[in-house]
This record gives structure tokens, C-alpha cells and sequence, in this order.
């Protein structure tokens, strides 16, 4: 790889590692392989940087190994058996009061312990769409699929997750007249 290439790469990795490192979170729920992941793809982007020609078409292509790459990891036998139930780092919360703070660390924890109940296509869907807030068509080249599985795993992950979290929704209000719109 050339001098500068190397440096363009540098580059990109500084400004992007967190961002990498806090969508594999969410992904795998454990801030270990969080950073384990994102060195993977690191190391895998960095191997094919010299042959990425569109710098355009870069954010689409890592998100796609960082996928790929934790579905892989899942797949490993002894990743089968094991759980994680680290607790969360302590971060500082721009919350204004202490009784703000307590509420919104609990609210994240519940809801981070919803999200990794989830199927990994459902989790992954709702991830990239919801917490990287990429389109529907972003999200199927990442996920390589199409548009409609990226819809139906966000729709499916959702009704999952609101169950997760004892919020269900009726459909049918009070009066039996619907106001949604048809799917």
C-alpha cells in the first residue's frame, strides 16, 4: 500500500473506530467483542483498501463486513453456549437531575436487554435502520438482502421488541374504527 493510502486509511480509522465499536454493541451486547469485531474490520478494510476505488460506496461496504463479520462470530461453536451478562460502563449522562439519570440508565438497560433478545436478522435490522439511522435501501446492501426482508425484519423486530418490553399495541381502538394505514 502506498504512503498516502496508508495515511487515508489511518485517517478513516481514527474517525470511524467508535462508530464501529458502539454498532457492534449493539449488535453482539458485550463491549469486549464489541472491540474485537471492530478490529476485525479494521483489519479487513484495511486489507482491501487500496482496491476500493469509490471512496462513496465505503460506509455501505464496512457496515456490510461488521455485519458479516458478527454473524460469523455467532455462527463459531463456542459462542454457542456462552452468555453475556457484563453491565454497562459508567458514562456521563447530560441528564439535568440525578432522578433524570436513574430513569434514563434504566430505561437503556431494559431496552438493551430487549434489543439482544432479538433474533440476530431482526436485531441486525433494527440496529442499522433505528441506532445508525441508514434507509431502508442502505440497510438491505448492508445486510444484502432486499428492501422488503429489510421491512418485514424491522416490522417483525419491533412487534418482538414491544413485547420484550410488555408494550403492546392494539390494533382495533376503542369504537372498532381504524385509522392506520394498510400494509
Amino acid at each position: 500500500m502506498r504512503r498516502h493510502e496508508e495515511q487515508h486509511f489511518r485517517d478513516f480509522a481514527a474517525q470511524e473506530a467508535a462508530a464501529l465499536r458502539r454498532t457492534a454493541y449493539l449488535l453482539c451486547g458485550d463491549w469486549h467483542l464489541a472491540e474485537d469485531l471492530m478490529q476485525s474490520v479494521l483489519i479487513k478494510v484495511y486489507r482491501h483498501w487500496s482496491r476500493l476505488e469509490r471512496r462513496d460506496a465505503l460506509q455501505p461496504f464496512v457496515r456490510r463486513v461488521l455485519l458479516r463479520t458478527w454473524l460469523d462470530e455467532k455462527r463459531k461453536p463456542w459462542r454457542r453456549a456462552e452468555q453475556s451478562f457484563a453491565t454497562l460502563p459508567e458514562v456521563i449522562d447530560p441528564a439535568p437531575g440525578p432522578d433524570q439519570a436513574a430513569d434514563r440508565l434504566h430505561t437503556r438497560a431494559v431496552v438493551r436487554h430487549a434489543l439482544l433478545r432479538l433474533p440476530p436478522g431482526q436485531r441486525a435490522a433494527l440496529v442499522l435502520r433505528f441506532f445508525d439511522d441508514l434507509s431502508v435501501s442502505d440497510t438491505a446492501a448492508a445486510m444484502r438482502c432486499s428492501e422488503g426482508n429489510v421491512k418485514s425484519q424491522t416490522a417483525r423486530g419491533l412487534s418482538t421488541l414491544r413485547r420484550h418490553l410488555g408494550l403492546h399495541r392494539d390494533p382495533q381502538p376503542a369504537g372498532g374504527v381504524w385509522h392506520g394505514r394498510a400494509s
